[in-house]
């Protein structure tokens, strides 16, 4: 009888284990489903993104970028996590249907869940500048790589 109920703590400490680790990966699944996280390997032309942008704030102009290039708010450049550096992008602004093309040569705050972060100028372009954040397709024209 003492070696059935040893067995029967140890599943019921592996089902109560299992009930744990869905309880921690399924909130991460729903975010990546939510927030369009993606495979960065596959950034193969035309691929397309959809999620949140907004803008970069007036303090990182002049500063460097991941890149080493110095930021500019007056440059068609974004930061993007999810493509590689020196990706030429195409993003538009689901809201209007206006679009820039615009090349990624810096990151975002890892914390950071937006897709992109467009200059000054871009967003101004796009038509978002006094909301501040809007839903864009970001469509890959050609990879750093090409």
């Amino acid at each position: 009888m003492k070696v059935f109920q040893l067995n029967s703590i140890v599943v019921r400490k592996i089902l109560k284990c299992g009930v744990l680790l869905l309880l921690f990966i399924l909130p991460f699944n729903s975010f990546a489903a939510k927030n369009n996280l993606v495979d960065t390997a596959d950034t193969s032309k035309n691929k397309t993104l959809i999620g949140i942008a907004s803008f970069y704030s007036n303090k990182f102009n002049g500063r460097k970028t991941a890149s080493g290039q110095l930021f500019s708010q007056k440059k068609m450049t974004a930061a993007c996590n999810k493509l590689p550096l020196g990706t030429k992008v195409k993003v538009v602004n689901l809201q209007n249907n206006e679009s820039v093309e615009l090349i990624i040569n810096d990151r975002l705050h890892h914390k950071n869940r937006r897709l992109i972060d467009v200059s000054l100028v871009a967003a101004k372009k796009l038509g978002f500048y006094q909301k501040g954040t809007t839903k864009v397709k970001v469509i890959v024209l050609q990879t750093a790589q090409n």
